[in-house]
């Protein structure tokens, strides 16, 4: 093989996290369309789908080395954006057990939401920290929320989700307070510290 082709190749595998990234913001009107119209199975496929891509895309992005402060804001913006879905989805497909558990389920919003505030007062936009602690989180609640579109739904789970949003934004507010100006990808506030002159 020659080595202009695999550059190309190494080239074109590195743009692999900012289009998945890309496709997930894609299809937030498909989704809202899809739980405003009432269409479960069809919501909960692409919404799996959506959450798959969300590990796969940073996932290849730590192993292809193509992170980029700007692909770690983009996916910040997926984020947040597909969790406002998710909450809209669990409120017209499942008012039952949104209902049953209320104060669950408007609390990690709530967190989540506070943190997002915080970070537009502090910097402008969204953080993109992708702490440890926020990546664990997100990926119970992930977990909850795919087990809750395909009726599987697990109490247990959604509190536990609830505690490590707590932890974990909690973590992301002190990093807002230390963190003088926008960084992406810190790992958390152990590393943070570290960083900083004794």
């Amino acid at each position: 093989m020659r080595p202009g082709r695999r550059i190309v190749s190494l080239s074109m595998l590195r743009r692999v996290p900012s289009i998945l990234t890309s496709l997930r913001i894609a299809a937030i009107p498909v989704l809202v369309w899809l739980a405003v119209v009432r269409a479960p199975a069809a919501f909960a496929a692409l919404m799996i789908a959506c959450l798959v891509g969300d590990l796969v895309d940073g996932f290849l992005a730590r192993v292809l080395d193509a992170a980029s402060p700007l692909g770690a804001l983009l996916d910040s913006i997926a984020d947040a954006l597909l969790f406002a879905v998710c909450a809209l989805g669990a409120w017209r497909l499942h008012p039952e057990i949104v209902g049953a558990h209320r104060a669950a389920f408007v609390a990690i919003p709530a967190i989540w939401l506070g943190e997002y505030a915080a970070a537009l007062l502090r910097y402008g936009r969204l953080s993109a920290f992708h702490t440890h602690l926020a990546r664990v989180a997100a990926y119970v609640l992930g977990i909850v929320v795919g087990l809750l579109f395909i009726g599987a739904f697990q109490v247990w789970l959604l509190y536990v989700a609830l505690g490590l949003a707590v932890i974990s934004t909690s973590e992301e507010l002190i990093l807002l307070w230390i963190l003088p100006t926008w960084r992406s990808d810190v790992r958390g506030l152990w590393w943070v510290l570290r960083e900083r002159p004794a």
